[in-house]
């Protein structure tokens, strides 16, 4: 120490030698807030055709790239098709699991029946792609599943491998476990003379476990997880995983997304055994789509939004959009929004829209109502108002000392982040909570500096309401 006021990181205060020494000094160089860019994770089944070795995580940029590397068809192609149609500019990684050892595959059939008497085109389609076949008249049932089975195989695309015997093509997934059950089987037909008749997906068993995934990517920062799992027992892994790389200590702040494609009554009873205010539950009802897919394109719109505060309602995805018998009305999405479940709806456009973003966090520990995490901006929001601060004061304290003269210096750097928070609208009223900033020094530690930071969230403007008065 050289001076009271001005110290030296590299010139030492025992030169002799004459000269003029200058250092840099680059610790109050940045007085701006982070960047606040989503890093978007996808852990999914993958196939054993994939160039990638399971459990790598690796940088995606299209699905091609995805299909090379988990293999045309699995799940993971899926998710980052879905995930890409519906932002093209994702900060993307995939993490593939390989199919449970004991893990067995969904099967469901097409029973053609004929010969047709007309020309026509027997389509079917699996989940949300359709498969066409032209028929002509006198062509027989066996026949026309051996050319939808040839069609199947010129899509590699599709989740599923086609088998045919006489007029019944057996279709099976390519990845194991029971998410298969998911795979949505449809056909028609317009040639006369012939029928179409389909057994639904069955059969499918034993998931893999996302945990080995989850546990080679703790390190790595990512803000957003996707689930290829609508199911508590990954669900309740992933919440683990977030748990831990989001708290105090680790503090890499994350959250996790899932989709649901089901009922209302399943998919509220498993958003309250998830209880979580870093996992969020997207309900696409009725949709051909698989959870996993949904979760995809949610994810991915959730990461478009870099502003942690700004609601997502009336963001659109690219997901099917279902007939309107299944469309959720204004009850069933009250009932979603109060049960931790995020209700979507066909909007103008025939597009696909979130109603709003919330958390599957309803309760507290003792089971009382707590809507501190309702919305899932609030939880982000905390993470990039601890981010602000963190790095703040890295940059401006790295090697300190400890003195009487350091919380004043803190508490000014951190007063000056808020500040910062409050022209985003990110937080607000930091001038009228100013007295509950407080740094100061640890009780028991003499080398530790303990502060508390007021943080009022900017909420989302959500409900508008209004009286009309008649006069006459």
């Amino acid at each position: 120490m050289s001076s009271p006021n001005i110290s030296f990181d590299n010139i030492p205060s025992s030169t002799r030698k004459p000269g003029q020494y200058f250092e840099f000094n680059t610790k109050l160089a940045v007085r701006t807030l982070p960047a606040n860019a989503q890093k978007v994770l996808i852990v999914a089944p993958m196939l054993a055709s994939g160039s990638l070795a399971a459990l790598t995580a690796t940088s995606v940029f299209s699905g091609d790239e995805a299909a090379v590397y988990f293999g045309y068809g699995s799940v993971a192609h899926l998710m980052v098709v879905a995930a890409i149609n519906t932002y093209a500019y994702l900060d993307l990684t995939v993490i593939g699991v390989s199919d449970a050892v004991a893990g067995t595959a969904a099967a469901g059939t097409l029973t053609i029946t004929g010969p047709a008497s007309s020309q026509g085109v027997v389509s079917l389609w699996v989940g949300n792609t359709r498969v066409d076949v032209a028929v002509s008249a006198a062509d027989t049932a066996t026949a026309i599943a051996a050319a939808m089975k040839t069609a199947i195989d010129n899509q590699p695309e599709l989740p599923v491998t086609a088998a045919v015997a006489a007029g019944v093509l057996t279709l099976t997934a390519k990845n194991k476990g029971a998410a298969g059950n998911g795979i949505r089987l449809r056909a028609k037909t317009t040639a006369t003379g012939t029928t179409t008749v389909v057994d639904a997906m069955a059969g499918g068993d034993i998931d893999p476990d996302i945990a080995p995934a989850l546990a080679n990517v703790v390190a790595a920062g990512h803000n957003i997880i996707i689930s290829p799992f609508a199911t508590q027992a990954t669900l309740t892994t992933l919440r683990t995983h977030l748990d831990f790389v989001s708290g105090p200590m680790e503090q890499r702040g994350a959250i996790g997304v899932a989709g649901w494609p089901g009922t209302l009554a399943a998919g509220t009873t498993l958003a309250s055994q998830l209880n979580g205010g870093r996992i969020t539950l997207g309900w696409h009802n009725g949709s051909v789509m698989l959870p996993a897919e949904i979760a995809a394109a949610y994810g991915a719109r959730i990461a478009s939004e870099e502003d942690p505060a700004r609601p997502l309602n009336t963001l659109t995805m690219a997901l099917d959009v279902t007939d309107l018998a299944s469309r959720p009305g204004r009850t069933e999405q009250e009932s979603a929004l109060h049960n931790g479940l995020v209700p979507f709806e066909v909007g103008a456009g025939e597009t696909v829209q979130i109603v709003r973003a919330i958390t599957t966090y309803t309760r507290n520990a003792s089971g009382v109502d707590d809507v501190s995490l309702l919305d899932l901006t609030t939880i982000r929001t905390l993470d990039y108002v601890r981010k602000a601060c963190r790095e703040r004061i890295a940059l401006r304290f790295p090697r300190s000392k400890l003195s009487i003269r350091t919380p004043p210096l803190v508490k000014s750097e951190l007063y000056d982040v808020l500040l910062k928070l409050e022209e985003l609208e990110i937080i607000e009223n930091v001038e009228a909570n100013k007295d509950k900033l407080i740094v100061e020094r640890d009780s028991q530690d003499s080398n530790r500096l303990n502060a508390r930071i007021p943080a009022d969230v900017v909420n989302g403007l959500h409900v508008f309401a209004g009286v009309i008065d008649l006069y006459l």
